[in-house]
């Protein structure tokens, strides 16, 4: 914890209670299952690349910097595929529609990479990291991993359905 301000726990408490809220609501509606529409699956993985390239734009990583970068995008990239693959897919046998449910073990990984990364930018001033470089990581982060994981759905819902199809229509 960050010496220099004694209040900061306060800080971790403030994280701590928004979190638990959110995931109370979030593993609550859980048991519904949703449409799967891939062809709102690019949205996400859109908005992060906006707001990822408005980031790097404004404090533009150099040299070593853009390896970080690298590493954080690919780090991003096999844990949101990981992530992705945990989500379960379904068809329904009747309309040939996709349907998805979150899985709680996704939630889980999701809310561990949350307390990492909450920590990551409430510390990073005491380890002597660069604040605003550390938060474009997590965006390059998000990007990564919210783009593997759309894309990891896709190609598996994809190939579901395409399976399903050649079999009810043989």
């Amino acid at each position: 914890m960050n010496q220099d301000h004694p209040g900061a726990w306060v800080g971790y408490v403030a994280s701590a209670v928004i979190i638990c809220t959110v995931l109370f609501f979030r593993f609550r509606s859980m048991r519904r299952i949703r449409k799967l529409r891939l062809e709102w699956l690019w949205i996400v993985p859109a908005l992060f690349t906006l707001v990822t390239a408005s980031a790097l734009y404004q404090s533009m990583p150099t040299g070593i910097q853009w390896l970080y970068v690298g590493i954080a995008l690919a780090l991003g990239g096999a844990l949101g595929w990981r992530r992705g693959a945990m989500m379960r897919i379904n068809i329904d046998p009747e309309t040939h529609e996709l349907n998805q449910q979150a899985s709680p073990a996704a939630m889980l990984f999701l809310l561990v990479l949350m307390i990492v990364r909450q920590g990551l930018r409430m510390e990073a001033s005491t380890m002597g990291l660069n604040v605003a470089f550390v938060t474009d990581l997590l965006a390059v982060f998000a990007l990564g991993f919210f783009s593997a994981t759309r894309l990891e759905m896709f190609l598996r819902a994809k190939q579901m359905l395409r399976a399903h199809l050649a079999e009810t229509f043989r």
